[in-house]
């Protein structure tokens, strides 16, 4: 097979990489921010402190996953960003929001903490909420009408529980005491939330087109198919059966399994992901424009490809660098 063909499947596949790991990572961070008004003031700064060295670089892979949209494949960047300019503008808003409130809260007087505080979680919760209508929006073709809206929002609602639970994960395996204890209590919660995004997405994606419902519904492709929701299932059932263990482990001084419902929940999105991934290639646009139908030239994706080459390893090698650095239980939030 020629260049042509292959060079889009390649491209395909680094932009679902940097979404899939900005989804993981900056989930994560977005979804301590969600979480952060339900914590006392004491608790804030070390909720903070869990991701003060990562969340600026988290972003970075939604700028590589866009970056390459818009490279790779400029005809559907237009048609993809032109139907969600609204909810694009308000997570960019979110987005700025958290990013301000982030530096601001450390400088401003003691009175005025609170309002950055609440700041940096209404930023956290409009990107979350966005992300999750971006996706809705998607996943119907950005068909109008109320139903087609209706589902976006549910979707945004779904993903923030999921963000929710990847932060309540995150803090379960890098605080102490009292906030991880907090923090187990706010997975708790959050599982029901992630469940039904997880089940909505799965059952509106096929009815959304014939073509993804044929990709799904056939044998033997079904067979093939079915470990994807019953690992899932698996995983959703160990988190809901291992939280409370881990909350009276918790109580006792027991900080074992720590990392369990961070890394339970990171296999769940990554198996959600897979089984996106899978309904809607090769269509960038679904039912609209398929990956070799938006790519750019040949030519031009050989040149974008050899700066890929060397932009995608140099992020990757930084974020495990960054978080081998900081790796163990969060500190104290101190500035010099």
């Amino acid at each position: 097979m020629t260049a042509a063909y292959w060079l889009p499947v390649i491209f395909a596949g680094l932009m679902a990489l940097a979404m899939l790991i900005y989804v993981i990572l900056d989930g994560y961070d977005l979804g301590v921010g969600v979480l952060l008004p339900f914590a006392d003031e004491d608790d804030k700064d070390m909720m903070i402190a869990s991701i003060c060295p990562f969340w600026d670089a988290n972003e970075t892979w939604l700028v590589l996953g866009v970056g390459l949209l818009l490279t790779a494949f400029p005809m559907a960047h237009g048609v993809i960003l032109g139907a969600l300019y609204l909810p694009v503008a308000l997570m960019l808003l979110g987005l700025i929001l958290r990013g301000v409130a982030f530096d601001f809260r450390v400088k401003a007087h003691a009175d005025h903490k609170p309002w950055w505080n609440a700041a940096f979680a209404t930023g956290s919760l409009l990107a979350s909420l966005s992300q999750g209508v971006m996706l809705g929006r998607y996943l119907t073709g950005f068909e109008p009408g109320l139903a087609a809206w209706g589902f976006s929002l549910l979707t945004g609602v779904g993903l923030t529980a999921a963000y929710a639970l990847l932060g309540a994960g995150w803090l379960v395996m890098k605080t102490e005491g009292r906030l991880q204890a907090r923090a187990i209590g706010w997975a708790r919660h959050s599982v029901a939330g992630t469940a039904l995004a997880v089940i909505a997405v799965s059952v509106v994606t096929p009815l959304v087109s014939q073509r993804i419902a044929e990709k799904w519904f056939v044998l033997p492709d079904f067979l093939l198919l079915l470990p994807l929701p019953l690992i899932s299932l698996a995983l959703f059932v160990t988190l809901a059966l291992a939280l409370p263990r881990l909350a009276r482990r918790q109580a006792a001084g027991n900080d074992n399994f720590c990392w369990l419902p961070f890394a339970c929940t990171v296999g769940i999105v990554v198996l959600a992901f897979w089984g996106l991934a899978y309904s809607v290639f090769p269509q960038l646009v679904i039912d609209q424009l398929d990956i070799w139908q938006a790519a750019s030239s040949p030519e031009a994706l050989k040149v974008i490809l050899a700066g890929a080459a060397v932009v995608l390893p140099t992020i990757l090698g930084y974020t495990v660098f960054a978080y081998r650095v900081f790796w163990g239980k969060a500190h104290e939030l101190t500035y010099q």
